[in-house]
């Protein structure tokens, strides 16, 4: 039986996937978030630094991309953890990665407040898994994240192979 966790995902991961700008607990000079379970979504919350910021008091587009990549990949990790009945200190086989990422920027996100990332498991099969990803700050929809997470196993990075991926509806 899956047992859920307290603690942030990327505290259990194994120390080798630990180290990403993004999300890596090990890499000192990132940005470090925490994704969590939150019944059948994940949240994450961030507070951005005046060094993120592109104008005065702005986040930059390219953090908040990162931020909806690493809280989505570790939503989609967690959900395969999940889905197998294990904990997610344990070593998987299979290695996921980012294929494709869609960001619509509806509202500029402030450097002073925190950032508040939702996400949510839309599709998931065993070569691709599509996560949904709002992003708010002060109470506001800010943001809207679509990440294609592929399966490494199944699939090569070719490129036929990864436009194939993100178009065959029937995988």
């Amino acid at each position: 039986m899956y047992i859920q966790e307290k603690k942030a995902f990327q505290d259990q991961w194994p120390n080798h996937a630990t180290y990403c700008w993004g999300c890596g607990r090990n890499n000192e000079h990132g940005l470090q978030i925490k994704s969590y379970w939150d019944g059948d979504e994940t949240i994450c919350t961030w507070q951005p630094q005046r060094y993120h910021q592109t104008f005065s008091g702005i986040l930059s587009s390219g953090i908040i991309s990162t931020l909806i990549d690493c809280h989505s990949i570790n939503s989609a990790y967690a959900m395969v953890y999940k889905k197998m009945g294990i904990k997610l200190n344990q070593k998987l086989k299979e290695n996921y990665a980012t294929a494709s990422i869609k960001v619509d920027f509806l509202r500029p996100i402030s450097t002073r407040k925190p950032v508040i990332l939702k996400a949510k498991i839309k599709e998931m099969k065993k070569s691709k898994i599509i996560v949904n990803c709002l992003v708010y700050s002060k109470n506001k929809l800010c943001a809207i994240g679509e990440v294609i997470v592929v399966n490494l196993n199944r699939y090569s990075f070719k490129k036929e192979l990864l436009l194939s991926l993100l178009h065959d509806k029937s995988i």
